[in-house]
């Protein structure tokens, strides 16, 4: 039996997450205990990530705990874990995936297809704001930052007449009876890594991943590899309007990638690739392919890849 600190975020959601790594953890024998934290992420909600750093900002106060100590693991949602992790760190393991799906919460309408001309719809994701506008162009987009509470009681006061979420979270909280839709993959294209969790390790640490081993889900592990190399090849971070999702069937890997223009200027462009994949380095070579073949639309299109803030991306 060890002794296992989780540093975790400490809103609803992120505290939920840890709760459930904590819970399979116990169940295989360990002592668990959770280190609640506030990052730059939940603090700055007065601007758009891709302003001020991106989703990184969500992790780096829990890697400081991994690295003097404090904490031994940090659980994450993974479509929030860049690309490339710090000298120093690994992503140990991930867990089975929840619902990828992106969902319509609206208090008023059944579907995005109910919503009259010129609704206001809530996110802060350039993605949704891509797929958003390739369906419909009519809708007015307006930023919404927050956790998940933040997003449904902005809704609820009136600021919008719908906001889309992940699937996952509202599931995982018990608010599923919120959701007035739920997109379809090929209506709206999900994030690289979304609705599964992901945990965080410093590398040198062989005795927490030997821990962990058991809460690892393979084929998840597999096609969010797949998905990850698609963002990593083309320098994706919050700040680039990108999908990426995998599912794995018989033994063979289907990615989907999508790049659009939040603007809605631009048509989008999506790629789609098959391939024999067993682990992980071939999954991330699909991922790699769709990636190249994007950025060849996007240019086509007259599009670029540069990120909104940065000169080239990260």
């Amino acid at each position: 039996m060890s002794s296992l600190t989780i540093a975790t975020r400490e809103s609803r959601l992120a505290l939920w997450q840890a709760e459930h790594v904590k819970a399979l953890l116990e169940q295989h024998g360990h002592q668990v205990t959770l280190l609640g934290m506030t990052t730059k992420g939940d603090q700055i909600l007065d601007r758009a990530l891709s302003k001020v750093g991106g989703k990184g900002l969500f992790v780096k106060e829990l890697e400081v705990a991994l690295e003097e100590g404090r904490a031994d693991l940090a659980v994450h949602s993974l479509k929030d874990v860049p690309m490339d992790l710090p000298q120093g760190f690994s992503l140990a393991c991930v867990m089975a995936r929840e619902d990828p799906r992106d969902a319509l919460v609206s208090p008023h309408f059944s579907s995005l297809a109910a919503l009259p001309q010129g609704a206001v719809v809530g996110t802060s994701s350039l993605r949704r704001m891509a797929l958003l506008r390739a369906l419909r162009p009519d809708l007015k987009i307006e930023p919404l930052r927050g956790n998940l509470d933040t997003r449904l009681r902005k809704l609820d006061e009136g600021h919008y007449d719908a906001i889309v979420l992940a699937a996952a979270g509202l599931k995982r909280l018990g608010l599923g009876q919120r959701i007035c839709e739920v997109f379809e993959p090929a209506v709206m294209l999900p994030a690289a890594g979304q609705g599964a969790l992901g945990i965080e390790v410093c590398s040198h640490r062989q005795d927490v991943m030997d821990a962990l081993a058991p809460l690892a889900h393979p084929d998840t592990w597999l096609t969010v590899a797949a998905e990850r190399a698609v963002s990593r090849a083309m320098g994706a971070s919050c700040s680039m309007p990108l999908a990426a999702f995998a599912t794995l069937q018989d033994g063979t890997l289907h990615l989907r990638a999508a790049w659009g223009d939040p603007e809605g200027a631009l048509p989008l462009v999506q790629v789609q690739a098959r391939a024999t994949a067993s682990g992980r380095l071939e999954a991330a070579a699909l991922g790699t392919q769709v990636a190249q073949e994007l950025m060849a639309g996007v240019t086509a299109a007259g599009g670029t890849l540069l990120t909104q803030d940065q000169p080239s991306g990260h």
